[in-house]
């Protein structure tokens, strides 16, 4: 199989949630767009550093250090706060579109979720995004973020206990 076939075969399957985590790393469709394309082009450049069938935490480790790159590169480094009331708010705030009411509460929930997991700093975001929505083991993320597998479940605890407190105060929450 020449180059272009590996690469074809073994990394675009995984394009999506190589789509996925950068949108949630980097908070901007375009941006995620811009990283992608870059995270290919240097997948494909080292692709013969690609070793056994871990392909999709390889991808998502390149996708991920292109996006730091990109933050590094946009803002001298990514600013990391613990969370960002704001950011929640305003996503809270966005407007819903008319629907029956159980699709209406689910996006309103989905929403809820989506400001809640936007707003926490990047080390505790990109271990979300990539333990619930990949569904990846501890040890492929731990690879991928370049920490010990503990540290990994230390952010993890951590971003999931912040959901809840944020999610339950904000159901409280008369308005």
């Amino acid at each position: 199989m020449n180059r272009r076939q590996v690469f074809e075969q073994q990394v675009m399957p995984h394009l999506d949630a190589g789509y996925n985590l950068a949108r949630w790393l980097l908070r901007d469709a375009q941006a995620a767009d811009d990283a992608l394309q870059e995270a290919s082009m240097r997948a494909f450049r080292y692709l013969e550093s690609l070793k056994g069938d871990e392909v999709r935490p390889w991808w998502l480790g390149i996708v991920r250090n292109t996006c730091r790159t990109y933050l590094a590169r946009l803002h001298s480094g990514p600013t990391l706060v613990e969370f960002d009331d704001e950011v929640f708010a305003a996503e809270l705030r966005a407007p819903a579109t008319a629907e029956p009411a159980q699709r209406l509460q689910t996006k309103r929930l989905q929403r809820e979720v989506d400001a809640a997991i936007r707003a926490l700093s990047s080390p505790l975001r990109e271990v979300i995004v990539l333990r619930e929505l990949e569904d990846l083991a501890y040890a492929d993320i731990a690879r991928i973020v370049d920490v010990p597998v503990g540290t990994v479940m230390s952010r993890l605890s951590r971003a999931r206990v912040k959901l809840r407190e944020v999610l339950a105060a904000h159901r409280l929450d008369p308005t």
